[in-house]
């Protein structure tokens, strides 16, 4: 893969014009809180993996491993579709 690229890199208006290169537009440091996951509450039902829009959920061999923070903007979609009787996934400000 060739080099990462950051924010001021991107075209006006963030077009791609290059189809399969959006992984080397780093766009996590754009977010203020990130999700936190907590393994132990986790019943590994995906939604969070099916419904990030920006492919940062992080899922091996069908259980949630982590987050993909250089991709991540901190929407928070994870952590509010998390089912509520295991709250897996926490909105952490980021530092």
């Amino acid at each position: 893969m060739s080099e990462l690229l950051g924010w001021k890199d991107m075209p006006i208006g963030g077009i791609i014009f290059e189809s399969g290169s959006s992984q080397r537009y780093v766009t996590g440091g754009w977010r203020t809180y990130k999700p936190v996951h907590a393994q132990d509450r986790c019943v590994h039902c995906l939604r969070c993996w099916i419904l990030c829009p920006d492919s940062a959920v992080l899922v091996e061999n069908g259980r949630l491993v982590g987050f993909d923070y250089d991709h991540c903007k901190g929407c928070g979609i994870c952590a509010r579709e998390c089912p509520a009787k295991c709250r897996a996934i926490e909105m952490e400000l980021d530092r």
